[in-house]
């Protein structure tokens, strides 16, 4: 069982690289899978941001043998992946779309995710922790912030107020990317809630993925966007900074967190 459900995140992880790489570099056939209308390039390199996000997590775990530390994941993935289901079917049985058939496809995809979430949430929860390490007290307390911010830019998207992120969407997308927002938080919170390295360096892992793909797209807008979403870009570019330096310090740097812990742990 064990083997077999590895077998299946890796396939898993590989189609979320391919995905990642595909929406951040516009590569269309991959990009048309999204449904939804009224994307801009920065929004498929930000959907390519959480297909790379959630790999990397997920790798991590895997790699570091981290069976318990996959629980947070599959929280993310109910998270986000219940909201896509309830909105994709709404909108088809609402009538209020022009690609039923496109849209019902990835509300059904979107609530086996859904399924899969809660399975491996089960299945997780059964496993031991591997790692006595606990979570640095700046990485706990820096996760407090990001779940604040998070909530609080999750709420107002799925609301759709406009003109919160640094470029333009339309409000039912507004409403899907704070879904999204809204399982980072959940995931982080899993990791405040239990504050193990080992929980931890899994949401760290997908934060740096998530930081690589948008850092220099923010940065290359910095001159050109309006002047009335550039607070919004200043400040999200310096939470990928922030949240960047955090992550390569204790998975790459600091001997205390980085690899596997001490044999006579």
């Amino acid at each position: 069982m064990q083997r077999a459900i590895r077998a299946v995140l890796w396939v898993v992880i590989a189609i979320q690289i391919v995905l990642a790489v595909a929406f951040a570099f516009q590569v269309q056939p991959a990009i048309e899978l999204w449904p939804f209308s009224g994307r801009t390039p920065l929004t498929n390199i930000f959907i390519g941001s959480i297909f790379a996000a959630a790999a990397a997590s997920t790798a991590w775990c895997l790699v570091l043998r981290s069976d318990r530390g996959l629980a947070g994941i599959a929280i993310d993935y109910i998270t986000i992946f219940a909201p896509f289901a309830v909105i994709s079917f709404a909108q088809v049985v609402g009538g209020n779309t022009d690609s039923s058939l496109h849209v019902a496809a990835f509300g059904v995809v979107s609530a086996v995710g859904a399924l899969v979430g809660v399975r491996l949430l089960r299945w997780s929860l059964s496993r031991p922790w591997r790692d006595p390490r606990p979570t640095p007290r700046l990485v706990r307390g820096s996760f407090v912030v990001f779940i604040i911010a998070l909530l609080l830019v999750s709420g107002l998207l799925i609301v759709q107020v406009p003109d919160i992120l640094p470029w333009a969407i339309t409000p039912e997308l507004s409403t899907l990317i704070g879904c999204m927002f809204l399982g980072a938080s959940a995931y982080f919170a899993f990791g405040v809630v239990d504050p193990r390295w080992e929980n931890a360096g899994g949401q760290l892992a997908g934060f740096l993925a998530y930081d690589i793909v948008l850092i220099v797209p923010f940065i290359v807008r910095l001159p050109t966007i309006d002047p009335n979403l550039l607070p919004n870009l200043i400040v999200y570019t310096g939470v990928l900074i922030y949240s960047g330096l955090l992550a390569t310090w204790y998975l790459a740097i600091d001997s205390r967190t980085r690899g596997r812990p001490p044999r006579d742990s």
